[in-house]
């Protein structure tokens, strides 16, 4: 609930909805996400797309020496002349 001792409005609960995802708390325990089905059903929908976008791109393991390969190329970088 606010500090109005009101219950929270659909609206208020949607712009609090980016900073709640973010805290990685859960936000089934929120009050009005209990109350509101029509909330429950927009955090529903936005899981569904979140996942659907995940499966869009595959997940690239980086090769084995890529940090070796940085550290290589900051060293010749350090050690060639200036371009100018």
């Amino acid at each position: 609930m606010s500090e109005h001792s009101r219950p929270m409005s659909c609206l208020e609960f949607q712009e609090k909805l980016p900073e709640l995802i973010a805290s990685g708390e859960s936000i089934a325990h929120h009050p009005h996400y209990q109350n509101c089905e029509l909330c429950r059903a927009l955090l529903a929908d936005l899981e569904t797309i979140a996942e659907a976008a995940r499966q869009l791109l595959p997940v690239v393991e980086p090769p084995d020496d890529l940090w070796s390969q940085i550290e290589t190329a900051i060293r010749e970088e350090e050690n060639s002349p200036e371009k100018g």
